[in-house]
């Protein structure tokens, strides 16, 4: 019984990886002994359930239907064992999330500081890029990004308030120019736009007006991947500038830039953690999504 409870282990991990040596990796034993594990499996069942070559690792008919068939209920013991355990753990290891750069709140560190202090046994691994990419296939365990760009079959849970976006410029340039009254007189200005990488085209500038949402492809006049370099543009009086109030809120107090065509963007949902909808989910990542549940209550 417990050959064949090993055996199986072995036989998934060696169906997930299609490969031996990723399978043993993944267990923590030699390439030979996932060979031997699953060879005795094979016998003791009467039916080749891989078939191998030397370039590749496939499931042969009968392995697909076993694969099928026992997958599910050891995952279950699995998540159950794990659950158990959990129970007596204390939340612990890496915990590795990307956040997208504008995501003030989050990365402000306060929230993140309150965490840590809570959970000194768990390290943070962060990430901060605007790159779009699938979390579990980069290792990720979670990610922050505005809730209207997360995918549907995500736990996604808040993180800040709704946002708001706006242009913003300084007085400087705003004296020498004038202030646009409507989105479309950002054809006349010099525009500091963004772009997540060189192979991208420039944001466009999104805006709604009467309930209905349009945007407007400025032509920058300079174009950064870095918001820094946006609003230190902007503040020397390059020009107009386009991003979150969150973001822009400090420069507009101190009076270094000036908020513009605000009736033209109204809130819309914000920034959010969002991870895999598991049966199970790692005790560190309950952990911050319980943390973050519990700072939302004040």
């Amino acid at each position: 019984m417990v050959d064949d409870l090993e055996g199986i282990s072995v036989f998934l991990a060696v169906a997930e990886a299609r490969s031996f040596r990723l399978a043993g990796e993944r267990l923590g034993v030699t390439r030979s002994a996932v060979s031997q594990s699953l060879q005795r499996l094979e016998d003791r069942l009467g039916v080749a359930l891989v078939q191998r070559t030397t370039r590749s690792v496939s499931l042969t008919e009968a392995g697909e239907v076993f694969f099928a068939a026992v997958h599910p209920s050891v995952r279950q013991v699995t998540d159950a064992m794990q659950t158990v355990r959990d129970m007596q753990a204390r939340p612990s290891g890496l915990l590795r999330i990307t956040v997208s750069s504008i995501a003030e709140s989050f990365l402000s560190g306060t929230l993140l500081a309150g965490f840590m202090q809570a959970c000194p046994e768990i390290k943070l691994d962060i990430t901060v890029t605007d790159d779009e990419f699938d979390i579990v296939e980069t290792g990720f365990d979670a990610a922050v990004r505005l809730g209207e760009v997360i995918e549907q079959d995500m736990i996604a849970v808040p993180v800040s308030e709704p946002q708001r976006q706006c242009a913003a410029a300084s007085a400087a340039y705003l004296e020498r120019h004038g202030s646009p009254r409507h989105p479309t007189e950002l054809h006349d200005h010099a525009c500091i736009g963004w772009r997540p990488r060189p192979d991208k085209a420039p944001y466009r500038w999104e805006f709604t007006e009467n309930d209905r949402d349009f945007d407007v492809s400025v032509d920058p006049a300079v174009t950064t991947n870095d918001m820094g370099m946006m609003i230190r543009m902007a503040c020397a009086g390059s020009g107009i500038t386009f991003g979150m109030v969150e973001t822009f809120q400090p420069y507009i107090d101190r009076g270094e830039l000036m908020p513009l065509l605000e009736d033209f963007c109204p809130p819309f949902p914000g920034f959010y953690l969002y991870y895999p909808r598991r049966q199970r989910q790692p005790l560190k990542l309950r952990a911050l999504v319980d943390h973050i549940r519990k700072s939302a209550r004040g």
